[in-house]
């Protein structure tokens, strides 16, 4: 087994990190440069930076806020989305330092959009983030929604997640709108479900609480990575109380 990696996630809104529940009711969580320094220095192994209003405003990425926390996370590679729709966006974002894109609601409205960036940029470098819901209609029981959580797409979350793997994303981020900020620990059956079903790396994400959660993100969820906000964001616990957690129960980190 890889050593599996731990993601604080950067939520920005008006330039400021922002953190809320059920994607809504947004508090706010500081500087997104001073914060990725001090994950840089606490021991993230990657970092992910998500612009949640882009795609609800129609506008793209704020390259500056990118390229600021960039420019401080050394050899730390940092993953950006949101408002990322055109082969020009992710060029725009991977110019200014950033490691890899995160694509969502673009994927959704047009898939060969992920052949086309997997091609041009490698796969390794394109990541598509599912973010869902439950939904009984759906044979997953979990179905996709875009537009920071407003628009249901009709579309199985694990359906659309092997229509991904096809397609050439290197990775995918399931985001569970029902766990989202909770605390009360990852959606495991949607991100198991997600996991079995690819053979790519899946980066469980939304509600980490505790450090039992982790544990089971990889256990139960079969998750590769394990993104949080909360907890790092509003200090609960530290990356590397988590990874030494982790490690004391035989998951492979790196220390």
């Amino acid at each position: 087994m890889d050593p599996v990696k731990i993601i604080p996630c950067l939520d920005m809104k008006d330039g400021r990190v922002v953190k809320g529940v059920h994607f809504v009711d947004l508090r706010d969580a500081g500087d997104p440069v001073e914060n990725a320094r001090f994950y840089r220095e606490a021991g993230a192994d990657e970092m992910a930076m998500l612009d949640i209003a882009a795609t609800v405003e129609n506008r793209k990425t704020r390259l500056e806020w990118a390229r600021d926390v960039a420019s401080v996370l050394e050899d730390v590679p940092l993953t950006v989305g949101g408002g990322i729709s055109s082969i020009e966006d992710i060029e725009a974002l991977l110019d200014v330092g950033v490691s890899k894109v995160s694509m969502n609601s673009a994927a959704v409205a047009r898939p060969e959009l992920v052949r086309e960036a997997a091609a041009a940029f490698g796969s390794e470098r394109i990541i598509v983030a599912i973010d869902g819901r439950r939904n009984g209609d759906m044979p997953s029981g979990f179905e996709v929604v875009v537009s920071g959580g407003q628009k249901g797409t009709g579309l199985d979350c694990v359906a659309w997640a092997k229509q991904c793997e096809e397609l050439g994303a290197g990775a995918l981020l399931p985001t569970s709108m029902d766990g989202d900020g909770t605390l009360a620990g990852y959606d495991l059956p949607f991100t198991r479900g997600i996991a079995e079903a690819v053979s790519l790396p899946v980066i469980a994400s939304g509600g980490a609480g505790t450090l039992e959660h982790f544990y089971e993100g990889v256990v139960e969820g079969k998750a590769s990575a394990l993104l949080a906000a909360s907890v790092f964001h509003f200090r609960t616990f530290s990356v590397r109380e988590v990874k030494e957690y982790l490690a004391g129960r035989g998951i492979p980190v790196i220390l």
